[in-house]
């Protein structure tokens, strides 16, 4: 007789096939709303009903859920993708190697955040059982071989996760950002007094350049994000990403979607000159983190992006008690302005042994290289030594 409770696991091709409440309590462990707002069943409801994150741009749904004897005990959010676009970790030199050699890198399974390079957890369990996540992680290669996938990435992962995909044989990859904390600050002066002086000075005229002539800096979160600003951040992000990347990926509809159903969760910093907003920062907020995510601006002010991204960011963690911001991806620049560097991680699981063999050898030189130069990057943080 066998005693084993029964498990059974479902693939979910909309995130709407799969109930609000099942998805935050496996995403806050057992809670009602994730501590991280990216891992919130609304934001990719918003990403899917909008239409930026659907089969239709090469993000397919394929959500993987676990269940014992018909209760949920894990998810892995997980998009059948034609491309890599979206990510911000970056694999095109390994779909070009086994493309050069007549296989095909695409479609893979994706599990990640669309288009946000915040860490989050993408095992995600009610208990946080380690043997839960292998499950998930052994049903994602079960997947990938049913549907014809030439791998398995989750991208932003914790370190937990990292370990457990290394003892099941994924392979690891690490980055850099570049994160602010909040060591009990009670004003910004607090936070320049840990700099050295030339240093502060720097900040301080930056911040005094960037809001020369009456600019000012607002904050809306809440009931204040009204379409009319919606719409003044939206000229901006699309003219900014148009210039940088050729085609934005978020659409007017989904900043509606996600202020209908996670308003307090979301933060838009506005620059204003007189009557007319001339830029824009969107952030997330969770129980301890501010996100920075998108900017944009239609007119060029000296150290303006500066100002609205990253200081903006530091005095609205300061003001509401959060212990850091997470600026987005790359940009050492922020290292001179009080961000210190931080390491990202991401799982990957490739069929093909020969590119396995290879990735694998990239990645274990490319995780040196990331160390050292975190190291060497940590020499050049603007704090007062000792």
């Amino acid at each position: 007789m066998n005693d084993k409770p029964e498990l059974t696991i479902s693939v979910h091709p909309t995130t709407a096939s799969i109930p609000s409440d099942t998805w935050n309590a496996l995403a806050s462990r057992g809670g009602k709303k994730p501590g991280n707002p990216f891992l919130n069943h609304a934001f990719f409801l918003a990403l899917e009903e909008s239409g930026c994150a659907t089969g239709a741009t090469g993000w397919q749904p394929q959500h993987l859920l676990i269940s014992r004897e018909d209760e949920p005990i894990g998810l892995m959010p997980m998009f059948l993708k034609s491309h890599s676009m979206g990510e911000y970790v970056f694999d095109q030199a390994w779909a070009d190697a086994i493309e050069r050699a007549g296989g095909n890198y695409y479609p893979k399974l994706q599990s990640s955040v669309p288009f946000t390079p915040a860490s989050a957890p993408k095992l995600l369990t009610r208990d946080g059982s380690a043997d839960t996540q292998t499950l998930l992680l052994q049903a994602s290669e079960a997947l990938a071989e049913r549907l014809g996938a030439s791998s398995v990435h989750a991208t932003f992962v914790t370190g937990d996760e990292e370990a457990i995909a290394a003892s099941t044989n994924w392979l690891v990859r690490h980055d850099t950002q570049f994160h602010w904390t909040n060591d009990g600050f009670e004003t910004f002066d607090d936070f320049l007094e840990t700099l050295q002086s030339r240093k502060r000075k720097a900040i301080r005229r930056e911040r005094r350049d960037a809001l020369i002539d009456g600019i000012v800096c607002e904050w809306f979160t809440g009931s204040d994000l009204t379409e009319a600003r919606w719409d003044a951040f939206y000229k901006f992000y699309m003219d900014t990403g148009a210039r940088k990347w050729g085609r934005p990926y978020l659409n007017r509809e989904f900043f509606s979607r996600v202020t209908e159903t996670m308003a307090d969760s979301v933060v838009l910093m506005l620059a204003r000159d007189g009557d007319e907003y001339i830029a824009g920062a969107l952030n997330f907020v969770g129980d301890d983190t501010l996100y920075g995510r998108n900017w944009g601006a239609v007119r060029d002010v000296p150290f303006l992006h500066f100002e609205l991204c990253y200081y903006q960011a530091i005095d609205f963690a300061i003001a509401h008690r959060l212990k850091r911001v997470e600026a987005g991806a790359q940009g050492q620049h922020k290292l001179a302005r009080g961000y210190a560097p931080a390491v990202t991680r991401s799982i990957h699981h490739i069929v093909h042994p020969g590119l396995r063999r290879a990735v694998s050898e990239y990645l274990e030189d490319e995780r040196k290289y990331v160390d050292l130069q975190n190291q060497e990057l940590a020499d050049y943080t603007p704090f007062r030594k000792g």
